[in-house]
């Protein structure tokens, strides 16, 4: 059974203010995507901090020597997310990790984030497993939109470009999203507001997403990178507006920290990834490999 909203709104950082004082651990184990973001630019350093950036890429069977030093340093941990630095569905690393958590440390909520392009087809796993929440990044409802967000899909072993695959992306995400909500697990959806291409379309996507059963909903700002670096972020004009548009019908997320794919610790209070995988890495030589499939 899936951890309730109200419980989720005292544990998990991300859901509520009375969880102000726990914690979370990313661990990055997902390097391939399947999607390919205009503005996602993956890399593994250890200086930047937004998302899709991690300093290592983890094994699933690695994970458990990482959660048990991020509890010694840092126990008002809480949940175990997963969130890159590719994408969770993309791959089975996820669900390995998330059936060595669920048995090795019952007491984490288990998190996952996804860009939902095999979220339909993969959500019986997610229920199976027993996920708690999940969140998918949804940055458009209208193909058209989407295809200038994102330059291609890999779909089935196949690449579909332009709004061809912005369609299959679409209606994979609203139906996944449907079909996690029904199953009782709370659904938050991203989306990276690019003022020039979706500002004014973050009515819509809202209107969708809640239609299909998501109960949070949170804006990121556009970090201007890879191909739309010359882009601009939105100012507080733009994220007003944006709000003011999406809270018509979904209720809104407003603490997002744009947290790495390895963040360990409570968000804008403590950080201890630097010192948990300095701590690891003595032991274990780091995978550093990304890919788009």
């Amino acid at each position: 059974m899936a951890t309730s909203f109200s419980e989720l709104a005292m544990r998990h950082p991300c859901f509520g203010q009375h969880a102000a004082s726990t914690g979370r651990i990313h661990l990055p184990v997902c390097p391939g995507c399947n999607i390919a973001c205009r503005f996602c630019e993956r890399s593994i350093n250890t200086t930047e901090n937004r998302p899709g950036v991690a300093s290592c890429v983890l094994k699933p069977e690695e994970t458990v020597s990482v959660v048990k030093l991020a509890l010694e340093l840092e126990p008002s941990i809480t949940v175990a997310g997963i969130a890159g630095p590719g994408d969770s569905l993309a791959g089975d690393n996820a669900i390995k990790t998330f059936e060595i958590i669920k048995k090795e440390f019952p007491q984490l909520i288990k998190c996952m984030s996804t860009n939902g392009l095999l979220l339909s087809e993969r959500a019986d796993e997610l229920i199976a497993l027993g996920i708690d929440s999940l969140t998918v990044t949804v940055n458009a409802v209208d193909p058209e939109i989407e295809a200038q967000l994102n330059d291609f899909i890999l779909y089935h072993g196949k690449k579909i470009e332009g709004v061809e695959g912005a369609k299959i992306l679409i209606k994979n995400q609203l139906d996944g999203i449907r079909k996690i909500a029904e199953a009782g697990i709370t659904v938050k959806v991203n989306t990276v507001l690019v003022p020039e291409i979706n500002g004014s379309h973050i009515e819509d996507i809202a209107y969708k997403v809640a239609e299909a059963g998501a109960e949070k909903y949170n804006i990121i700002p556009l970090i201007p990178q890879a191909k739309l670096k010359d882009k601009k972020a939105p100012d507080c004009v733009d994220l007003e507006e944006a709000y003011k548009a999406a809270g018509k019908y979904i209720e809104l997320f407003l603490h997002c920290n744009r947290c790495r794919a390895d963040a360990i610790g409570i968000p804008g209070k403590t950080e201890v990834s630097k010192l948990v995988y300095d701590l690891f890495s003595r032991k274990v030589n780091f995978t550093e490999n990304f890919s788009h499939g």
